[in-house]
């Protein structure tokens, strides 16, 4: 019995002795009415109802008594006018010498309190017995009484240490488990740093080399230097960003972005990789997918360059189609390849920390197997989910759906149409082929999917097409032949598809019979506004220029605040290259003294882990140093913790910019472009 129903109970006791005594007083009245009638069936029948109250109220009383909880009763002003042995026990004294006294419970420590509407009052107390044993009470206090008499209190309490000691436990072991993730994520913090500076050193003096004078023996083995720490690079990326998620450091943001954009950039960035191993990766997005959604960008792209990235990695021949559209949960990011599959079996443990699809010791893939891990506690985290399906030998398909909501847009161009233009692909093509025609229909030009030369040839005698779409993996003599045949048979427009290598090697596409030519993957952009060009034949636009090597800054002075001399060393030879005068300093008091003395500066890089004094302390102290100046001068952060809650500090130090390591040398020139251009 809980202590609440007692306390109801013992509550219920003067109530109940109000009943025996009225009922005695009734039998009494009774009896004297009706002694001429001597109605004694009647007279016995209310005698044992008074019996049966008088038993049950003893009984009460007994139970109430002699139960392990603290049961008081008191009047207004305080005097004991009943206490069980529970009370009477922590006391120190007989039940019976309580009654008149105002004695109360030694309180060692007050617990949570609430008082309800009915005025009922509940407190957690810890209390020391008359043994000297503390213990903690749940109390639960309630006025009691008839009408017609002064109010009481009644007052019973059970005993929780066992309950209470178990939270504070529980309370303990969280305050330590927070302690652990405070110290680990130090650690990350540390451990990132200490691996991106070799790294840093690594990979930034193989670029300098590379753009020195090697003959192809010497370049092919330091591109191996630098592909293989690239290789590194990304394990130790994928490690500690798994770190930070497990340790519950990953901020989300909820911003605008264009789901369209970021895909093709992931896609794009891919495609060299792709196009290594002989396979296509292609893009299609749905007509009806929102332009932009709210949600975290850089998450977006992690999930589908992990998804994708995966796909590639895995397939050997064949290719990659990605996929967007809109479905009723949010996005869809779908990732089919025409790859090995994977065993069901592998399937419910795909997404576990260091699994892949590939489970043997053998295993021909490299890497730790904790890409698809990530990408699920992203999806998670943002409210989603990631599914996949497979069969061996059949490919599989990766989707991650979030529930990423649309955002506000502007009124915008309706997309143009190309309105009922036939176009015919020749292609033997997994993705790409589908994946145009696809984008041709959301235009209004319906197309036909052939996947050889002879094929095409049948198609283009058979019917009337006002556009031929040719893929050069056919074959230079198979794609002239076709672009010939559209050519004799009226087709308009001839487009060819080229992969980035192949732009060159391939020459002009109007020497082949082409119009034009796109490069793949295709963005359905380009493919529709290139078949609205007037189709008369001409020579294909120019290759896209190499970029132009950066123009020498004008003698910008560059503070540089860097501990590692390697690193310094590598950021100082490329700044020079660049044209830029470059003062170093080995730690944030260094830097200091030469912002101090040594002249204005254009721009400063300060890493942001240092001895002596730290970037952020030396940016606040810098911006400390020019408030009411005229000048800001531009402190850009370097940092080997490159996540967004590394940047937002590197942002409230001070800092204007934003460089994570290993440095990327072609960001440079960027920065004195940029500050130039202020100047």
């Amino acid at each position: 019995m809980d202590t609440v129903t007692l306390a109801a109970l013992l509550a219920a006791l003067p109530a109940a002795g109000f009943v025996a005594g009225f009922a005695a007083a009734a039998l009494r009245r009774r009896r004297r009415r009706d002694a001429a009638f001597r109605e004694e069936p009647e007279s016995e029948h209310l005698h044992d109802r008074i019996w049966r109250i008088a038993e049950s109220e003893e009984r009460y009383r007994s139970l109430v008594a002699a139960t392990m909880d603290v049961i008081v009763q008191r009047d207004a002003l305080g005097r004991i006018t009943f206490a069980n042995e529970g009370f009477a026990r922590l006391i120190g004294r007989a039940p019976l010498a309580l009654i008149g006294a105002s004695v109360d419970l030694a309180v060692l420590e007050q617990g949570a309190v609430s008082v309800g509407p009915d005025g009922v009052r509940r407190a957690e107390r810890r209390i020391r017995g008359a043994d000297g044993t503390a213990r903690w009470y749940a109390f639960v206090e309630m006025p009691v009484g008839r009408p017609d008499e002064p109010l009481q209190w009644l007052c019973a309490g059970c005993d929780i240490t066992g309950r209470v000691e178990a939270v504070r436990s529980l309370d303990d072991a969280l305050a330590k488990a927070e302690a652990a993730n405070v110290a680990k994520s130090r650690f990350l913090a540390t451990v990132s740093h200490e691996f991106r500076t070799p790294l840093n050193g690594i990979l930034g003096m193989t670029d300098l080399v590379l753009a020195t004078g090697l003959d192809a023996e010497q370049r092919t083995y330091v591109e191996a230097v630098r592909t293989s720490g690239k290789a590194l690079l990304g394990l130790i990326d994928g490690i500690l960003d798994f770190s930070r998620i497990e340790a519950g450091r990953i901020d989300l943001a909820a911003e605008p972005f264009d789901p369209a954009a970021i895909a093709e950039g992931v896609v794009e960035l891919l495609a060299p990789r792709a196009q290594d191993k002989g396979i296509e990766i292609a893009l299609d997005v749905a007509g009806d997918l929102p332009r932009r959604l709210i949600g975290d960008a850089d998450r977006v792209r992690q999930i589908l360059l992990n998804l994708a990235g995966n796909a590639v990695k895995f397939t050997g021949s064949g290719g990659v189609g990605v996929a967007l559209s809109q479905v009723p949960e949010g996005l869809c990011l779908s990732v089919s390849d025409t790859g090995p599959g994977i065993p069901e079996e592998r399937l419910p443990i795909l997404f576990e920390e260091f699994e892949q699809g590939d489970g043997s010791a053998s295993r021909r893939h490299e890497g730790t197997g904790l890409g698809l891990a990530i990408t699920r506690r992203l999806a998670i985290r943002m409210g989603g989910r990631v599914e996949a399906d497979s069969q061996p030998g059949h490919g599989s398909t990766f989707r991650a759906i979030l529930p990423l909501p649309p955002a506000a847009e502007a009124a915008q161009d309706p997309a143009p149409m190309l309105h009922g233009q036939r176009v015919l692909i020749v292609a033997d093509s997994p993705f790409q082929a589908p994946y145009l025609a696809q984008a041709l229909a959301r235009a209004g030009a319906p197309a036909v999917i052939v996947g050889d030369l002879t094929a095409g040839l049948d198609a283009l005698a058979g019917a009337r097409f006002d556009a031929l779409i040719a893929d050069r993996t056919l074959g230079d003599a198979a794609v002239r032949r076709l672009a010939d045949e559209a050519r004799l048979c009226g087709v308009a427009s001839r487009v060819i598809l080229l992969s980035p290598f192949d732009r060159r090697e391939f020459g002009a596409p109007a020497a082949a019979g082409f119009c034009s030519y796109l490069i793949k993957p295709v963005r359905a952009r380009s493919l529709i506004e290139r078949l609205l060009v007037p189709a008369a034949p001409r020579d294909a636009a120019p290759a896209p220029a190499l970029p132009a090597p950066p123009r020498p800054a004008a003698r910008r002075r560059v503070l540089l605040a860097e501990d590692n001399p390697i690193n310094a060393l590598l950021a100082t030879r490329a700044l020079e290259r660049l044209g830029a005068e470059v003062v170093h300093a080995a730690d944030g008091l260094e830097a200091l003294a030469r912002h101090a003395e040594g002249g204005p500066f254009d721009l400063a890089l300060i890493d942001v882990r240092m001895p002596n004094l730290d970037g952020h302390e030396t940016a606040r102290r810098i911006r400390a140093a020019e408030a009411g100046g005229p000048a800001r001068l531009h402190l850009v952060a370097l940092t080997a913790n490159a996540g967004r809650e590394d940047e937002r500090a590197a942002r409230e130090a001070g800092f204007d910019g934003f460089l994570a390591k290993p440095l990327d040398l072609k960001a440079l020139p960027g920065l004195l472009e940029r500050d130039a251009a202020a100047a």
